[in-house]
């Protein structure tokens, strides 16, 4: 890969001639320039990019991207990134997807790609809703949620992607809003330097069918008392005040007052995005309001062997014991006969 200084790109470079097509205030616009701001600072050839999508509005994406891209049919875009993966592991490829099309029709996918470990990055665009077909609940709509299909409220429990990514066995999950620019562009710039299945949940926001869904705890006024920045090595505090962060009680976390009950700053838990075991990344993933701030940032980055490089691994390892080297080794092997002419 190139160093930065000799792909020395601007936004504008990263931009595709296409109109971007989404509505006015949406999310999906903060995305998109975060995205460009983390390739300007990965300094990586655009031709070296590959952005996939299935369907939904998250998935005009590839369009709005002036690097190679693929749009798919709705739930495979894992799919396809998965075979681009493995044709070409020098490209750094890119899934953007949403609650529906991951975790509905996509959901299998999502999850065996995780499992496999495959060297790719998904950015999953949650807005707890199906915005292009007009307001459907999705698998993350919270239960209650009155929508064009539930119009007496949902009745099931919603998916967390986080907790599904540790399920997987995930060895890469982060989560940003996204009006926070900064956060996550650097943010999808760790992702992308992780060697495996990177996913990032970005709670965004759809002005039409179902705006401000996340602002109980993003919103301008509430946001410093009712989410956490984990980042790596530093106490989990949080509030306006700096004066809250999380204990271990048990088996649960805990949020605790600094100050209070006998409660001093090194009493507070030191985010590990680097421990092997899941446990902690699993309850950190996990917490929600009332009881909990969300977590934000990245909390899970552990090493493991990729997809790509045990199906390299075993093809070498073939071939060193194997008879048949080539195709003429093959159509040579076993009974041969010529045929008259």
């Amino acid at each position: 890969m190139a160093a930065l200084d000799s792909y020395q790109y601007t936004a504008e470079d990263l931009k595709s001639p296409q109109e971007v097509r989404w509505c006015p205030g949406c999310g999906n616009h903060a995305v998109l320039n975060a995205v460009r701001k983390a390739l300007i600072e990965l300094g990586m050839p655009r031709e070296q990019y590959v952005f996939v999508s299935g369907i939904g509005c998250s998935s005009r994406f590839p369009y709005y991207m002036n690097t190679y891209g693929f749009h798919g049919i709705h739930g495979r875009a894992a799919a396809i990134a998965s075979g681009i993966c493995i044709a070409n592991p020098g490209l750094s490829v890119w899934q953007i997807t949403g609650d529906g099309d991951a975790l509905a029709i996509g959901g299998n996918h999502f999850i065996h790609v995780i499992r496999r470990n495959i060297n790719m990055n998904i950015l999953l665009f949650n807005n707890q809703i199906y915005g292009m077909t007009k307001g459907q609940y999705s698998p993350t709509s919270e239960k209650g949620l009155v929508t064009r299909t539930s119009p007496f409220g949902t009745i099931e429990k919603p998916f967390s992607v986080g907790e599904l990514v540790m399920g997987g066995q995930g060895t890469f999950f982060a989560r940003t809003a996204d009006y926070n620019m900064s956060l996550s562009t650097g943010i999808y710039v760790e992702a992308a330097r992780h060697r495996g299945t990177s996913v990032v949940e970005v709670l965004q926001n759809c002005v039409i069918f179902n705006d401000g869904i996340h602002d109980v705890v993003t919103g301008r006024e509430v946001r410093d008392e009712r989410t956490i920045v984990l980042r790596h090595g530093q106490p989990m505090i949080f509030g306006k005040e700096g004066d809250k962060g999380l204990v271990l009680d048990g088996y649960r976390l805990k949020v605790v007052k600094i100050g209070e009950n006998g409660i001093s700053a090194g009493d507070i838990l030191v985010h590990d995005k680097k421990e092997a075991d899941p446990a902690i990344h699993y309850l950190l993933a996990a917490m929600r309001y009332p009881e909990y701030p969300v977590a934000l940032g990245v909390i899970r980055s552990v090493e493991g062997k990729t997809y790509e490089d045990g199906l390299e691994e075993q093809i070498t390892d073939i071939r060193k014991g194997a008879e048949i080297k080539s195709a003429d080794d093959l159509l040579n092997s076993g009974p041969v006969w010529e045929t008259g002419h």
